[in-house]
């Protein structure tokens, strides 16, 4: 029979907390206790519930996902979930990030783009020196 390590529940939640980007201070200030209290929770072997029902609803996860976390549970989710063609995992991963598009084709778009406004531009202005020439005729016969 073999014997299973035995949780570390302060440990679940320094992981988790630092998981989701928080501080100690903030989890503290959420529970509305000092940093040493949540220091003292984070080095505690076991927890009663009614002590870990404030901190997972902290720490957003549920009361069980924070009694039963396991980082390597957690990872193999992870890595069973996105496949090596995802862009993110990928950039993760530092591979080589490949397109989605064509990048020549973004050029040659972005040069006609600008290839119409200049046409727009040089009507416009072709069109200014019309009236402007107008103006100086009305102004000479006068």
């Amino acid at each position: 029979m073999t014997a299973t390590a035995k949780k570390h529940i302060g440990r679940n939640i320094a992981r988790i907390r630092e998981m989701r980007g928080m501080k100690q201070e903030t989890l503290a200030e959420i529970l509305g206790v000092s940093q040493q209290k949540v220091s003292l929770l984070e080095n505690a072997e076991e927890l009663e519930d009614h002590k870990l029902e404030p901190i997972a609803k902290a720490l957003e996860i549920p009361l069980e996902a924070l009694k039963n976390f396991s980082e390597d549970a957690f990872f193999n989710v992870i890595s069973n979930t996105f496949n090596t063609n995802d862009n993110a995992i990928a950039i993760l991963r530092t591979e080589n990030y490949q397109p989605t598009f064509n990048p020549l084709d973004k050029l040659l778009e972005s040069y006609e783009e600008n290839k119409k406004l200049y046409e727009r531009l040089l009507e416009t202005e072709k069109e200014k020196s019309r009236v402007i020439e107008e103006l100086v005729r009305k102004v000479v016969k006068d």
